[in-house]
């Protein structure tokens, strides 16, 4: 994220192929949120959309489940499969509550998501809090090096920095790298992605471009697959404008992806189907 610029996320926005893809996300949720069925049943949309991005991030995460045994299941306290289903389940529904807080202290709000995730899973002193030196980290699907703890430290102060100034980039960007700079660092010991995908999501809602949260942008990211997702994510570790912009025009695949899960629930449910 290196440049000269004063608003380096306003940069990013610049780049060939993100204009394009910050348009084409755009007008597809303008889509989706014209459609008749969100002027009367949106907080069943929404409702729909928070299962079905819980069952995509989880699936990222090496929990691949069918989506009616998520809608099905009521303990999550299992195999590490359930917990890793729970843990989504969670960070989908506490993500809408803490929009104002984001606003104010993006690091208290990770650090409530870790919570949420680890939800007593973890040793109560490692939950909540950036990982200490010589900590390990449980995130099998990446696999790039660990940043050490204090380049941690600072790469999320410098990331909050990012978030509180007030870019003027779109929502777009802003979410992707959120998503991407906690996937790099990995800041805690466990459920970094579950954490990363969450305020990805967090991003979309409180920037006004997805206020309803109906676009579940990781159904789409599940739905491009797991390679596709890593070498996605190398490009985002690069640091190359090539390999940024490829990781934003993903995660706007993504986010168009999760919008055409949304038309397709509310095709459902005007046909009285779902």
């Amino acid at each position: 994220m290196s440049t000269t610029s004063s608003d380096p996320l306003a940069t990013l926005g610049t780049l060939p192929g993100v204009t394009e893809a910050v348009d084409s996300v755009r007008k597809a949720i303008d889509r989706v949120y014209g459609h008749r069925v969100m002027r009367r049943r949106s907080n069943e949309v929404t409702s729909e959309a928070a299962l079905r991005g819980a069952r995509g991030s989880a699936a990222l995460s090496g929990a691949d489940w069918n989506l009616e045994e998520v809608r099905r299941r009521t303990d999550f306290t299992g195999d590490s499969e359930a917990r890793v289903v729970g843990a989504a389940l969670r960070l989908t529904a506490e993500a809408g509550q803490l929009l104002s807080i984001w606003r104010q202290s993006p690091l208290r709000v990770l650090a409530r998501l870790h919570l949420v995730a680890a939800g007593g899973a973890a040793p109560e002193d490692a939950v909540g809090r950036p990982r200490l030196a010589g900590e390990s980290v449980d995130e099998p699907l990446i696999e790039a090096p660990l940043p050490d703890a204090d380049e941690v430290e600072g790469r999320l102060e410098g990331l909050s920095g990012l978030i509180l100034s007030g870019s003027e980039a779109p929502a777009l960007v802003r979410a992707a790298v959120v998503h991407g700079e906690l996937l790099a660092l990995r800041p805690f010991g466990s459920y970094n992605g579950l954490v990363a995908r969450t305020a990805e999501r967090i991003v979309l809602i409180g920037s006004g471009l997805d206020p309803k949260s109906i676009c579940p942008a990781e159904v789409g990211h599940a739905e491009q697959g797991r390679a596709a997702y890593v070498a996605a994510f190398e490009g985002y570790l690069s640091g190359t404008p090539e390999g940024m912009a490829a990781w934003i025009a993903h995660c706007g695949r993504a986010a168009e992806l999760g919008v055409r899960e949304s038309t397709a629930v509310c095709e459902a449910l005007q046909r009285g189907a779902a």
